[in-house]
């Protein structure tokens, strides 16, 4: 069975989670989490990592860790491995998002040498036990590695933000990929995995497997929804008050949730979302009546 381990970023537990299991990294966290990460490890050196997708707060580490273990495989899907041989775009997409705070959130991002890094399609079984799972929505090269001997399913962020001991679970919708009929789809797939748990970075071991991935398509429905029929400043309150609401009045546990998941982002990634399938039906309906054209002339 896999352990977690608490990168602690920020000083704040319960808001990014490392798994460990037999010397393999599922998603390390990002550099500012690193300390913690290596105590968690105990002087141990890990023997791989599993990354689910390349954002920073779930793989802002990996170049440093490989820094330190120059051997050390980095396993990641073919669409976010360039990414982690030059970060650039990668960085210059989050400072649009985060502006002065890259640094104090994230901490150093260095490149992960191409010779470390295994591309992943989805298919395969790598490390013996894990078979990755193509499962975008959150995004695009999102995978899930799921161990075929413990039945624990990897998921990164495509089954939610839950934060203990509270059950709620809030998608993370931020720019540029969400994909809300992809994120269904991946849905089904953890379905047909039948877990025993699933294991998320934001936070910790859920073993309520059918009773998570219930609230997890509510919260999908419902936010979907919120963003297309409201805008941002009224999107953001209801969902700070569902959280509220949901925390029982713990602030503790409202804090560790707008940190994993800000509002202000679930928005403006759900709001791309719907503005690029506008523009890609608008097109469709062009092209159509472009075709149709010719036949209605005399």
């Amino acid at each position: 069975m896999s352990r977690v381990i608490d990168v602690m970023p920020m000083g704040r537990d319960r808001v990014i989670a490392a798994h460990e299991i037999d010397g393999l990294i599922v998603d390390p966290g990002p550099t500012t989490g690193l300390d913690a990460l290596l105590e968690g490890l105990g002087g141990a050196e890990p023997r791989a990592l599993l990354l689910t997708h390349v954002h920073l707060d779930h793989a802002g580490a990996s170049g440093k860790l490989v820094e330190r273990f120059p051997e050390l495989t980095v396993y990641v899907h073919e669409v976010g491995a360039p990414h982690l041989v030059d970060p650039e775009v990668l960085l210059r997409s989050a400072r649009q998002l985060y502006g002065d705070d890259m640094d104090r959130l994230w901490g150093e991002v260095v490149p992960v040498p191409e010779r470390n890094v295994r591309a992943l399609a989805g298919g395969e079984t790598v490390e013996g036990d894990f078979r990755v799972e193509y499962t975008p929505g959150h995004a695009s090269h999102h995978v899930t590695y799921f161990s075929e001997s413990s039945g624990e399913a990897f998921v990164g962020d495509v089954a939610g933000v839950r934060i203990p001991p509270v059950d709620h679970v809030l998608p993370p919708t931020p720019p540029p990929d969400i994909d809300l009929e992809a994120w269904e789809e991946s849905v089904r797939v953890l379905e047909r995995l039948g877990p025993r748990a699933l294991c998320l970075t934001h936070f910790g071991r859920v073993d309520d497997v059918e009773g998570h991935l219930a609230r997890l398509r509510e919260g999908l429905a419902r936010q979907g929804e919120r963003s297309r029929a409201h805008g941002e400043e009224a999107f953001v309150a209801a969902v700070e008050a569902e959280l509220r609401a949901a925390a029982e009045g713990d602030e503790d546990v409202s804090e560790r949730f707008l940190q994993a998941a800000p509002p202000d982002q679930l928005y403006l990634g759900l709001e791309r979302y719907w503005r690029k399938k506008a523009e890609r039906e608008g097109a469709a309906v062009g092209k159509g009546q472009g075709e149709r054209a010719p036949a209605t002339r005399p």
